[in-house]
């Protein structure tokens, strides 16, 4: 089996990146799931140009009646969550993401569904990320929040690698 590092490198190269088509189709299944459908809180993400954008549903789902938490990194291993409630409440980010500037939210167990962006994930719900180790760190605060990886069909593998601090997924979207 290649080695995160080595699968990492061959994503990056091939500079894949997602169709519109794929992007609109897989925020309409996302957008359909029915936990997300009946969750109240929804920890999403800016998405980066390869992962799939969740930002055209943001509005959707404030008007649905949903708080909306964003990631935000605040040092060089941790992240803090932050409502967000509008466009405006977004800087550009250590590493070149959107982040939220609203009210930091730390009630971790509260939080229904994570959205989790991924370079890429397989079938069993395992996900390789970009190797800094933040989401795995959250999302180990929060074990009882159910998780959703979420990826471009060429972005889902037969296995990826996984290490002893590699946090599950409970689902795995693409079309």
């Amino acid at each position: 089996m290649m080695t995160k590092q080595d699968i990492r490198k061959m994503l990056r190269r091939g500079g894949q990146q997602g169709s519109p088509d794929e992007a609109f189709a897989l925020q309409q299944a996302l957008d359909g799931n029915k936990l997300l459908r009946n969750a109240q809180i929804v920890m999403a993400y800016c998405a980066l140009p390869d992962e799939v954008p969740l930002e055209p549903l943001f509005q959707k789902w404030i008007d649905e009646g949903k708080s909306i938490l964003l990631p935000r990194v605040v040092s060089g291993t941790t992240m803090q969550i932050h409502h967000y409630t509008a466009p405006n409440q977004l800087e550009i980010g250590v590493f070149g993401i959107m982040e939220p500037t609203g009210e930091i939210f730390t009630d971790y167990a509260k939080i229904d569904v994570v959205i989790v962006p991924g370079m890429a994930f397989d079938k069993q719900g395992h996900r390789l990320g970009r190797g800094k180790g933040y989401y795995d760190r959250f999302l180990s605060l929060c074990p009882q929040t159910y998780k959703i990886g979420i990826c471009y069909p060429h972005r889902l593998l037969d296995q990826v690698p996984v290490d002893a601090h590699d946090i599950l997924m409970d689902a795995i979207m693409t079309i």
